[in-house]
């Protein structure tokens, strides 16, 4: 049996990945030209977004 040489992420866990490809498309560059940030009050554009998506990543239903 050969190895899948396609994937590069393999054995990493699919959150870190996502995290890793955020980075990788300069996220902090999108913030700034959209000014996502100016009306923050707890968190940050990219602190809600990892939020988010651990939420729905560990399929949770409300947000309390």
């Amino acid at each position: 049996m050969s190895k899948n040489t396609e994937i590069k992420f393999v054995g990493h866990p699919i959150f870190k990945q996502i995290i890793g490809l955020l980075d990788a498309i300069n996220l902090k560059s999108l913030i700034i030209k959209h000014n996502a940030d100016y009306y923050y009050k707890a968190f940050k554009a990219k602190a809600q977004l990892t939020t988010m998506l651990c939420g729905i990543l560990s399929r949770c239903d409300s947000m309390t």
